[in-house]
């Protein structure tokens, strides 16, 4: 048996580059399409076995301990249980899965929205729809291994001789190759470009959630399938507004007389104008809930609530007669004075 080094023209030192390189310069030499010689075809068989061999680093770690073709224990395994004789690979994979990011205002995320994204991805090659093929050519049955897609190898081991099988080196497991790889795509069925992606966002989503897009990420190799694509969810802060699960909050500034009084005003929601009426007797920090004016509930019906945290707001500067107001009012409740109150937790806001 050769010794696959010297097939290759190699020192047993060779690096994988090197290897790479001593089995491509031959194969194109020994190739029986280009090569008519007679012993061609065998020679350049011989060159795959050996390039097989010493490009795999456990197989190569093997053969440069035994001598021999790294034949280890899992390939005995493998050919009395019938595990090399898988058949030929598909040529066609998957493509990658794609994380996108989409920034929405909260009343975007509130209400839904459509937006268009436009995005750089790998995209089906028009010149060849996929087939990885110069148009008017085709793929080619691997004349190495006959379209199995492996190549069968007899070594030695400490059992005696046995045949395994393994990948084939020129098809690398497909059983096909191409012989006019496509100019556009360079023999990959795909090309990268730049497409926009129709984007329906659902009512109530929130900042940071993920939505699945199956099937929209990039084509995959040889016309494969797309892989998907997730999109997370990010809320741009509002001015105003701010969210608490499905419900919106804010602050509403009352000026002391309207907080003793009660009083009843127009406020701008994300659903528009809305009227807003506060009892007599408002307590600064005291919560005013408007039903139904929430976020959408993504889960389920309905909506959440708009809740608005009242801020008393008393004056700094007072001219004369509104000092006489506010002591008038102080003699009329000369019973009260300034005392600890209960601790209450901020709650929400």
């Amino acid at each position: 048996m050769s010794d696959h080094y010297e097939v290759l023209g190699l020192s047993r030192d060779a690096t994988e580059d090197q290897i790479k390189k001593a089995y491509r310069k031959l194969a194109r030499e020994l190739h029986p399409d280009l090569n008519k010689e007679e012993n061609a075809e065998d020679r350049f068989k011989l060159v795959t076995h050996a390039y097989e061999v010493l490009s795999d680093p456990q197989a190569r770690a093997n053969y440069d301990r035994g001598g021999q073709d790294g034949f280890g224990l899992g390939d005995i395994f493998d050919t009395f249980f019938g595990s090399g004789g898988r058949g030929p690979q598909s040529r066609t994979q998957r493509g990658q899965d794609a994380l996108l990011r989409v920034d929405l205002d909260l009343k975007e995320a509130v209400f839904g929205v459509n937006k268009t994204l436009t995005i750089d991805t790998a995209v089906l090659c028009q010149e060849c729809q996929g087939s990885c093929c110069k148009p008017g050519t085709s793929v080619q049955t691997c004349d190495i291994c006959r379209g199995s897609g492996q190549i069968q190898r007899q070594v030695q081991s400490f059992m005696g001789a046995m045949v395994t099988t393994a990948p084939c080196g020129t098809c690398r497991g497909t059983g096909q190759v191409i012989p006019d790889p496509c100019i556009s795509c360079r023999g990959q069925g795909r090309v990268r470009a730049s497409r926009d992606l129709d984007l329906d966002i659902p009512a109530g989503v929130s900042d940071g959630l993920r939505l699945h897009l199956p099937g929209q990420g990039e084509v995959g190799f040889a016309g494969g399938p797309s892989g998907d694509i997730y999109l997370e969810v990010s809320v741009r802060p509002d001015p105003i507004f701010g969210r608490d699960g499905d419900d919106l909050v804010a602050v509403l500034e009352v000026p002391v007389a309207d907080a003793a009084l009660g009083f009843e005003t127009e406020i701008e929601t994300l659903d528009g104008p809305t009227s807003v009426t506060v009892k007599a007797g408002a307590q600064h920090g005291e919560v005013v809930t408007v039903k139904g004016l929430g976020a959408n509930k993504l889960r389920g019906r309905g909506r959440g609530d708009l809740l608005l945290q009242l801020k008393v707001l008393t004056p700094s500067r007072l001219d004369s007669k509104q000092k006489d107001i506010f002591k008038k009012l102080k003699a009329l409740h000369k019973d009260d004075s300034p005392r600890l109150g209960s601790r209450r937790a901020r709650g929400r806001f």
